[in-house]
């Protein structure tokens, strides 16, 4: 029941708000309706934590612990988003950017793209999975291009068509997986249903895993942004609204990488050696390099933090990557702890792009002085994405990174040299915003500092101290990824 409730609360909303979203009441019924969704998505972790999996409409919906990590962030993040976007909307409808009809587009995209990316991590069947992924980039696309300007047109066609060849690679990946499973499930829906192929996936053919995993890897990949098809997604942040952005980081990214996850976990067991772990930590440092030195020439701020997230991607895809219980958990850790940081840090540059009326990093000046909560509030953004503790991604960071000197002393001091470079520029480009005594050239947008603090608050206590229950469900979601239960 839970699991259908947590489904239809967007899928409801999208549907009102296609006709009724440029009513005034409409942004707090949006960010109403996604607090009901993180509600509904704590009561069924509940459920997860009594019954371990919780199934819906005959086994084709089913949440695990593995899941239930990213339904919970999808609900939190939700929630503070459309908080946000209450005071962004009005902004943006002052400046005579959104009428009526980018109203009503905007809150049930909003909506639907929740919708989509729930439905994907609720999904037993990989088939649904892949429908799930494939709605999630048309509903994104259209916030993409909500603004009508030549390059926002250019950046969601970019998206629609590298993501749509994307996962037309995912389908063969599915068609491949299925010829696998018939041998051992038969004929049928069931053929694709993970838990179904959890329990046969030590029999399935190894060549056949190989060649399908691949498929969706480099499908998947696509919307991971893992280098060399990350593309679409500089583009896609600097063009689309703020809101769109900090879903598109902090939760659509994470989700491609969960289904990566599931194939990933049928792979190893049937292919026998670490293909699939080999692949992801090769494209995770390539990921990383690239996205790094890209962070130099960036005078786009929100360009600048769309390379910052196709970086912590590829940190991630390498935790995964190494294997073994400490890097998974530490990978783990880092999507949600990046989750968190870079949605806020887009709440924070997007309000200094309203402010100052330009995205570029050079014309964002005096932060610290006109406003001093958003100026000091995105440089402690900013040391948090940059791993500095107290906070979460120091942690998960330290983790990986200890386990990777275990692996491979030389690609551990590879990922220093990146991580240094990173914090350099980064911190540079932050500390150049807030710096100066100029005034920017419009009104100090009235924006709700909740969203900002929530998240920032959370990263700074779970980096300090992380509750023996989270510890625990995240340790024992590591043990069985790697394979050991």
């Amino acid at each position: 029941m839970d699991i259908l409730l947590t489904l239809s609360i967007p899928l409801l909303c999208a549907c009102l708000f296609a006709f009724w979203g440029d009513r005034p009441w409409v942004p707090r019924a949006n960010a109403f309706a996604t607090f009901l969704l993180f509600l509904s998505s704590l009561a069924l972790a509940a459920d997860v934590a009594k019954e371990h999996r919780v199934f819906a409409l005959s086994g084709q919906l089913f949440s695990d612990p593995l899941n239930i990590i990213f339904i919970i962030l999808t609900g939190l993040i939700s929630t503070t988003t459309a908080i946000y976007s209450v005071g962004y909307i009005r902004f943006e409808e002052e400046r005579g950017r959104f009428g009526a009809g980018r109203l009503r587009l905007y809150h049930s995209m909003f909506q639907m793209v929740v919708f989509s990316m729930l439905l994907g991590l609720l999904s037993n069947n990989l088939g649904l999975l892949w429908v799930a992924l494939e709605t999630a980039t048309l509903s994104n696309a259209f916030l993409i291009s909500i603004y009508r300007t030549p390059k926002s047109i250019e950046a969601a066609w970019k998206y629609f068509v590298l993501l749509g060849v994307g996962i037309a690679q995912a389908f063969f990946g599915l068609i491949l997986l299925y010829f696998a499973s018939e041998r051992e499930l038969g004929s049928g829906g069931n053929a694709l249903l993970w838990t179904q192929l959890d329990f046969v996936k030590v029999h399935l053919n190894p060549m056949v895993l190989s060649l399908s995993f691949v498929f969706f890897f480099v499908g998947l990949g696509t919307k991971v942004g893992l280098v060399p098809l990350h593309g679409w997604l500089p583009d896609a942040h600097a063009e689309g609204p703020t809101p769109a952005s900090a879903i598109l980081s902090g939760l659509l990214l994470n989700v491609a990488l969960y289904a990566i996850l599931r194939i990933k976990v049928l792979a190893d067991a049937a292919i026998k050696w670490p293909m699939a772990g080999d692949i992801l930590l090769v494209f995770g440092f390539l990921t990383v390099v690239v996205a790094v030195f890209s962070l130099w020439k960036r005078n786009d701020v929100k360009r600048l933090f769309s390379y910052s997230s196709i970086e912590h991607m590829g940190i991630a895809a390498i935790g995964f990557g190494i294997g073994g219980e400490a890097a998974t958990l530490a990978a783990l850790l880092h999507l949600t702890f990046h989750s968190l940081t870079k949605s806020s840090l887009f709440f924070l540059v997007g309000t200094a792009s309203q402010w100052c009326q330009t995205q570029k990093i050079n014309e964002i000046r005096g932060l610290l002085v006109h406003s001093p909560f958003w100026g000091w509030a995105l440089i402690v953004a900013g040391c948090a994405i940059l791993g500095v503790p107290p906070f979460g991604l120091f942690a998960s960071e330290f983790l990986l990174f200890k386990a990777l000197v275990h692996a491979n002393p030389w690609l551990a001091a590879v990922l220093m040299i990146c991580l240094s470079v990173a914090f350099g520029v980064i911190l540079k480009r932050v500390l150049e915003m807030v710096a100066g005594e100029k005034a920017p050239p419009g009104p100090v947008p009235v924006l709700s500092k909740a969203p900002v603090l929530i998240h920032l608050v959370l990263v700074a206590v779970l980096g300090i101290g992380i509750p023996s229950f989270i510890w625990n469900w995240y340790q024992g979601t590591a043990h069985y990824l790697w394979g050991s239960l």
